[in-house]
């Protein structure tokens, strides 16, 4: 079954329209009987699926406990990043995968849907009416 989500509307630039790939993306909590719904930007030049650090509390991962810290190199840099050492359960419509997540060590950041263990999992389409289309 394919998963289709239109673009999210950003704003206009001097060079036009600016719209982000964006999808929802539902993580289960490893300890309690909990999910979060997070919408994140699909993004094919990261690695890994990194969400803000306030996402830990609300899925009761301890990032001293069950993640190990380490550094992340992007646009802006290098910042410090805790991997879980467990994967987690992530669920895009009915489709579900087991995969890598990280927290970055701030909340400034949009959550990043990451190649490693979700997108490589799916045929993925950018479509030219501002959809992006998942094809299991």
């Amino acid at each position: 079954m394919d998963i289709k989500f239109p673009y999210e509307k950003i704003g206009k630039t001097a060079f036009g329209e600016i719209y982000h790939p964006v999808v929802k993306v539902t993580l289960k909590s490893p300890v309690i009987d909990k999910s979060v719904d997070i919408w994140m930007v699909v993004d094919t030049g990261a690695d890994y699926t990194i969400i803000p650090r306030h996402f830990c509390e609300k899925l009761r991962i301890s990032l001293e406990k069950d993640c190990f810290k380490d550094e992340t190199m992007g646009v802006g840099g290098s910042q410090q990043v805790y991997f879980c050492k467990n994967k987690i359960l992530a669920t895009i419509g009915p489709h579900k995968r087991e995969i890598p997540l990280a927290f970055l060590d701030n909340n400034e950041i949009p959550a990043l849907l990451g190649r490693l263990g979700f997108l490589e999992t799916f045929n993925v389409e950018f479509t030219k009416t501002h959809h992006t289309l998942f094809k299991d």
